[in-house]
């Protein structure tokens, strides 16, 4: 039987863009023993055709995930729409464990109503139902929603597929100047947003914990300065305009602060913004270079790049109130160069970009056994950043000369490639969760 939920699910609000430019997502490598699925096209109750494919977005989630195998329309031995309709037996003999059915009716005020089922094919029974309400435009973020619950229910873990990156393109003009924006996506590569556009490079966006705010540098004033751009209303406010360098803001766990590198003092250091009363505490006191200050989940410590053993390593510092306690313990031990790390939402992997015969490659070092392990083959991948459940890496990589995006899971089984038509795309950063999800 369907649990109905009546959810209205809440639209990413439409910002004026300058271009919609389309990722599109190529899988370059399945996982080995990822679960078969089948998800049956859902039935359509209204004029027409369907607006979207729920089927085929799911299957796509899922399938990106590296943990389901979603069965191809031809191996579809019958086409259910319900769970009454479903004979297990027949699906049984194709060893798929799960079965995904759904309905999608066109309401009279334009708005849908899309009904799923998630069937346990081995034991016969339903997992999971729900009825939810969408308008035409928010029919994707749907589909995403419903690929959140299958994958929650099946592996007791959050799904990331509701989410957004955002990330930084840069193309060439009129004059062949060239022009930077930063954009936000849905997870997928979909639903493109520009949100802000410079003739001056962007760097290093980051994303507040509740998703409602980028921090990123600008260098439209001719230097590097700090921004913090509301997504909604696109309301930018500078919070670090200091002498020298102003760079790789990340916001800390609980949205009250950003770790920054300054170095208004002389030498790039790690310093902690109150972003509302804006009072600065110094972290680092080095004379290497200290920078790209990573947040622990707990807001109790910071892992940072610096060359202060002699190469760009990774160490990381403990913190009381902001304030460092301590000295700074070195993490990375793995060749000569590590850098740019990003933290999982547990803590439980640090990734990072490492230098390998001459190339950088995105690894991760598991911090309760120290295992270390390079995920990626390229040749320049660099800013690594988590999904929000910690599964997946995204990063930035090059092919044909050209910036690209790529993603890897955390156990480098399953990758995908993200690439425009045109243009370069660089530094992208998974969302968290959005506090109103």
């Amino acid at each position: 039987m369907i649990r109905y939920s009546s959810i209205l699910l809440i639209l990413w609000l439409s910002f004026s863009s300058l271009a919609h430019a389309v990722l599109t997502i190529e899988i370059t490598h399945g996982s080995e023993g990822a679960q078969p699925i089948a998800i049956i096209p859902f039935e359509w109750k209204g004029k027409g055709t369907p607006p979207v494919s729920l089927k085929n977005i799911i299957a796509a989630d899922l399938q990106r995930s590296g943990l389901f195998a979603p069965l191809p329309n031809k191996d579809l031995l019958s086409k259910p729409h319900e769970g009454s309709q479903v004979k297990y037996q027949t699906w049984r003999a194709l060893n798929v464990g799960y079965l995904v059915v759904g309905k999608i009716h066109s309401l009279i005020d334009g708005s849908f109503q899309v009904q799923f089922q998630l069937l346990d094919v081995f034991k016969g029974r339903q997992l999971a139902g729900y009825s939810i309400r969408s308008l035409n435009s928010g029919l994707r973020r749907t589909a995403h929603h419903i690929s959140d619950i299958i994958y929650k229910t099946i592996t007791g873990e959050e799904g990331a597929f509701n989410t957004h990156i955002s990330y930084i393109t840069v193309t060439r003009g009129k004059n062949n100047k060239k022009r930077y924006q930063l954009a936000i996506a849905d997870a997928d590569g979909y639903n493109e947003k520009i949100i802000y556009t410079s003739p001056q490079p962007l760097m290093s966006p980051s994303w507040s914990p509740d998703g409602t705010r980028l921090a990123y540098v600008s260098f439209l004033s001719g230097r590097p300065e700090v921004v913090v751009q509301n997504v909604f209303s696109a309301k930018r406010t500078i919070l670090a305009s200091f002498k020298g360098l102003n760079n790789a803001p990340r916001w800390s766990p609980d949205g009250k602060h950003l770790a920054l590198t300054l170095s208004k003092d002389g030498n790039p250091e790690i310093y902690i913004l109150n972003v509302n009363s804006r009072k600065l505490t110094r972290v680092t006191r080095s004379y290497a270079i200290d920078t790209e200050a990573e947040w622990l989940p707990d807001n109790k410590g910071l892992v940072f790049t610096s060359d202060r053993g002699g190469s760009p390593q990774l160490y990381e510092i403990k913190l009381n109130r902001n304030k460092p306690v301590g000295r700074a313990q070195r993490l990375t031990f793995e060749g000569n160069y590590n850098s740019r790390a990003t933290v999982s939402s547990d803590g439980r992997y640090i990734a990072m970009v490492h230098r390998s015969q001459g190339t950088f490659r995105i690894a991760v070092l598991e911090r309760g056994t120290q295992n270390f392990r390079v995920l990626t083959n390229g040749q320049l991948d660099e800013s690594p950043s988590f999904a929000p459940n910690g599964r997946m890496i995204i990063y930035a990589t090059e092919e044909k000369y050209r910036g690209i995006l790529s993603a890897v899971s955390v156990d480098g089984r399953a990758r995908q490639r993200l690439s425009f038509k045109s243009g370069d795309v660089r530094e992208p950063v998974w969302s968290p969760y959005r506090v109103n999800k």
